[in-house]
């Protein structure tokens, strides 16, 4: 049986929150840098946003499994960006932060001896420290 223990859902809800402001925040830039003229740049910001999605709906099932239906809190406002740079500036913030949650997150559901949303906190936490390194990697090409 699956507790609903109130701190589970919190985390569960604040990651569905961020993972559909990333997926936002990503289609922005996507479109901006298709505006410019940058497709390359355009493509690479929408299979990061798929990659986003594919997490928001790790998080939507989980809260089905617990009887809850998924609903994201207020996004945050996309941040664009007036440059590639400061995309993905903005972008290292953004995957930042989700690392923060997840590490937390994955804590107190180990703590709650939630073993199997502690996984999913971990994975997601994992592939949130991927997405930081790939942006600092790519900003210290552009000689950050």
């Amino acid at each position: 049986m699956v507790r609903n223990h109130p701190r589970i859902i919190g985390f569960l809800g604040q990651g569905l929150s961020h993972e559909y402001g990333a997926v936002q925040q990503y289609l922005t830039q996507a479109s901006l840098c298709t505006l410019w003229g940058l497709e390359d740049w355009a493509a690479t910001f929408r299979k990061e946003a798929q990659e986003e999605l594919g997490h928001a709906d790790l998080l939507s099932q989980h809260l089905l499994l617990r009887g809850i239906a998924p609903g994201a809190g207020a996004l945050n406002p996309a941040r664009p960006g007036r440059d590639l740079r400061q995309m993905l500036d903005y972008d290292v913030d953004m995957e930042r932060a989700a690392v923060n949650l997840y590490a937390e997150a994955a804590s107190v559901a180990d703590r709650l001896r939630e073993s199997e949303v502690a996984a999913l906190f971990a994975r997601l936490r994992q592939d949130e420290e991927e997405h930081l390194a790939h942006l600092q990697q790519t900003l210290a090409r552009m000689g950050a």
